[in-house]
């Protein structure tokens, strides 16, 4: 059987907005620029035939697919793919105590010490693990076509683990609010078709 994956990360957030830590521990609601970067993920893929949709705990991955709701389509929850816990630094503004912070972590993870976590945060292994959880579930499930929506370093960790890098290649992925990914898998092997596809938002990024 081969899969049909499409992940995308969450709608913007007035804490993506605000240059702020947002993290597990805070659980935001995605905005009206988001609500839009919604709608228009929904009216350009409708139409593909999603056999299921699976959000992670948070409730700005809900927000995102909402829309999807209408067409009665299976919705699946999983706390596997929450955001990365930043510990203390949640909801604060980036500055320089959490540009230092993060500067550390990333040379941590960056030399291979992947258990390393910022200061009552989450380690990269810790995070890789839940991931890897995930991605065997998602693997096993009857669907065939199937979306995802999650979190900006939620994405980047899973897809390390979906190209098979070592962690600390992270830092590799970028990704824009509502940006999609698409694979393929099958007999164990994952075919990249899209990689932080947004022209579902031109219309958006015109006005």
């Amino acid at each position: 059987m081969m899969k049909d994956i499409y992940l995308i990360r969450h709608g913007e957030t007035d804490y993506n907005r605000q240059g702020r830590v947002q993290g597990q521990g805070i659980d935001s609601s995605i905005n009206a620029l988001g609500q839009q970067q919604a709608q228009a993920f929904y009216e350009t893929y409708l139409d593909v035939p999603f056999e299921l949709v699976v959000t992670s705990g948070l409730r700005r991955t809900h927000q995102t697919v909402e829309p999807f709701r209408k067409l009665s389509i299976p919705f699946y929850e999983t706390r596997d793919i929450n955001e990365i816990s930043w510990g203390r630094f949640e909801g604060m503004a980036y500055g320089d105590e959490v540009s230092s912070a993060y500067q550390q972590m990333i040379h941590e993870w960056g030399i291979g010490n992947y258990d390393f976590a910022i200061e009552g945060g989450e380690s990269a292994s810790a995070l890789a693990s839940r991931i890897d959880r995930f991605l065997n579930w998602l693997t096993r499930r009857p669907e065939e076509t199937i979306l995802i929506c999650s979190h900006g370093r939620t994405l980047r960790c899973m897809l390390t683990l979906i190209h098979q890098r070592p962690l600390h290649e992270m830092e590799a992925y970028h990704h824009h609010n509502t940006g999609l990914y698409r694979f393929t898998w099958q007999n164990g092997v994952y075919q990249t078709l899209l990689e932080n596809d947004i022209s579902h938002l031109e219309p958006i990024l015109k006005t």
